[in-house]
C-alpha cells in the first residue's frame, strides 16, 4: 500500500522493546510484592540467568517519556534493546539527551 505523498508513516513500537518493558514492570511487581525474596530466586523461577533479570529490571528506571516513545514507536532507530540494556545515566534528563537527542 502507497500512501499519498507528505502522509506521514504510521508509527509501530518495536515489539522486543515492549516484551522487555513488559517483563521488567512485571518482575519488579513481582518482587515488591513480596512474591519472590530475591532476584535470583525470580531468575530461577523464570529459566534465566540472574544477570540478564538485573539488566531487564534496569528499564524500570527509564524516564517516563522514554517508556512511552518506545510504547508509542516514537523511539527513533538508533534506541535499540541492546542500547536499552548497556548501563544509562539515572537522571530523567540525561536520559533524554542520551536516547532521544532532546
Amino acid at each position: 500500500m502507497q500512501l499519498p505523498e507528505g502522509t506521514a508513516q504510521p508509527r509501530q513500537a518495536d515489539n522486543t522493546q515492549v516484551k522487555a518493558l513488559a517483563r521488567a514492570f512485571r518482575w519488579k511487581r513481582m518482587l515488591e510484592s513480596g512474591e519472590f525474596a530475591t532476584i535470583t530466586e525470580l531468575a530461577e523461577r523464570e529459566g534465566i540467568a540472574p544477570s540478564y533479570m538485573t539488566r531487564v529490571l534496569r528499564l524500570t528506571l527509564l524516564a517516563p517519556g522514554i517508556i512511552e516513545a518506545v510504547l508509542d514507536g516514537r523511539q527513533g532507530d538508533a534506541v535499540t534493546l541492546a542500547r536499552l540494556m548497556d548501563p544509562f545515566p539515572i537522571s530523567w534528563i540525561e536520559q533524554k539527551n542520551t536516547f532521544l537527542g532532546t
